[in-house]
């Protein structure tokens, strides 16, 4: 948490009109506090880099960057390469000061070099903020401004939460392949790159953000409310005639919503069963499973008054590792429930996902290579319901007609960037088998200098 890192006094002390910040956890690379961001050279012109996504053509950009532009990468996080990519195009002008055109012919060659999902925010010191999104728009960033003394301050996020909760109104989202430079004296927005239709990814939706912001001009509240009917649907079709659930319980917090309108729909009771410690963070994002496992019950805590001799239908955002799930199931067990549906508002995660969310060897996913009963088995669920893809895109949707499709490569494994195959889930579940071996507690932080290769 921010809060835990930085006081109010530490940030009453920053000095400067300009200013780039990060939280995130890292899904390429490691955790090292190398990779913390942002990054940062100073060649040219002195460029700080934060970035969202991942890209999936990281290996060749490395080798670019050493053999041809002969810049040095001293960690294994793609967001260094993007900055290195994004300097070396820079460069290249030979110019003492960069000007507006420079800098979008700049971006415009990233776009053309970089494969993947990314949000990207920039500043160069002396000029500006620039922010700029993938082709495919797959991670979001919106743009926002507020009136000041001094006329408008300007600010990019990845969720309008951020820009409102600061007294930012006017919020635009950042189109794929769009970039926008933000100076001084004005604001300059460009489509370097004209793509047909944008896929956002849809998990941003079903788990991801936050469900008071806005992404793309969706609703994430109204979409997880219609996720909620859809889910119904699906509930009533699987139990047919033999419909004996008693009530409804989410699992807190980002099933809430559905959960109700689902309840409201089946005409069966909603209750709050679970009681949350606030201050146990996000265990789908926690390294090691052993560490996810210990946190369910830190975090969640069971109530018998709702659970006892009743057959109860939890409704969760999604079952990925099945860790989580396997946990709760047990403690409504324990508390008292008779029988243990489980519903996800998602369809099976069966596949890697590779442009930013942490979830990418297929091993780690409960669905991989089982069907539903053999899933409910291995959870130990006495019957487990999933959302169908399309009526969960149609959910989503049906708040902006505009977006014909989305990002949903972890449900069908179709990958947008139209360049992964068998080959590159084989190095990224190498890469992290490797990387879960290292002792995380002896990293050092300079320039890596083996002459092994990678």
């Amino acid at each position: 948490m921010v809060r835990d890192v930085f006081s109010e006094q530490q940030m009453a002390n920053l000095i400067g009109s300009l200013g780039v910040a990060h939280a995130r956890y890292p899904t390429a690379g490691s955790s090292s506090t190398s990779e913390a961001q942002p990054f940062y050279v100073n060649s040219p012109y002195g460029i700080v880099f934060a970035h969202n996504g991942n890209l999936t053509n990281a290996r060749e950009l490395k080798t670019f960057l050493d053999k041809v532009a002969h810049r040095h990468i001293n960690t294994d996080s793609d967001s260094e390469l993007l900055l290195n990519i994004l300097a070396n195009n820079l460069q290249k002008t030979g110019k003492f000061r960069v000007n507006e055109e420079d800098i979008f012919t700049a971006i415009k060659d990233l776009y053309n070099q970089c494969r993947g999902g990314y949000a990207c925010v920039a500043m160069i010191a002396g000029y500006g903020i620039i922010g700029f999104r993938d082709p495919h728009a797959i991670r979001p960033l919106i743009f926002g401004r507020r009136k000041s003394p001094h006329g408008y301050d300007y600010m990019f996020a990845s969720e309008s939460v951020v820009l409102e909760a600061l007294g930012f109104t006017d919020f635009e989202d950042v189109k794929g392949g769009e970039a926008i430079i933000i100076t001084r004296e004005k604001v300059s927005k460009r489509q370097l790159i004209v793509t047909n239709c944008i896929t956002p990814c849809i998990f941003e939706y079903v788990y991801f953000a936050r469900q008071d912001s806005i992404i793309d001009g969706i609703s994430v509240y109204k979409s997880r409310l219609s996720m909620g009917e859809a889910l119904a649907t699906q509930v009533v079709r699987a139990f047919g005639n033999n419909m004996d659930i008693d009530v409804v319980i989410p699992v807190p917090d980002t099933s809430r919503a559905a959960a109700l309108q689902c309840s409201r729909k089946l005409n069966i009771a909603y209750r709050e069963g679970f009681n949350k410690n606030r201050y146990v963070g996000r265990t789908f994002i926690m390294p090691g499973q052993q560490t996810r496992r210990k946190n369910v019950r830190r975090k969640l805590n069971a109530m018998p008054l709702e659970f006892a001799g009743k057959n109860v239908l939890l409704v969760d955002d999604s079952i990925v590792r099945g860790t989580t799930s396997k946990e709760i199931i047990q403690m409504a067990r324990e508390a008292g429930a008779k029988k243990v549906y489980f519903a996800s508002c998602a369809p099976p995660i069966r596949y890697p996902n590779v442009y930013g969310i942490d979830m990418p060897t297929r091993n780690e996913l409960v669905a991989y290579g089982r069907n539903v009963d053999q899933i409910a088995v291995e959870i130990g669920a006495d019957k487990v319901i999933y959302e169908d893809l399309e009526d969960l895109i149609q959910s989503v949707r049906t708040f902006n007609p505009n977006i014909k499709t989305f990002d949903t490569s972890v449900f069908d494994g179709k990958y947008v960037t139209g360049d992964i195959d068998e080959a590159y889930f084989n190095y990224i579940e190498g890469e992290r088998s490797l990387g879960s071996s290292l002792n995380s507690e002896n990293e050092s932080i300079g320039l890596h200098n083996s002459f092994i290769k990678s």
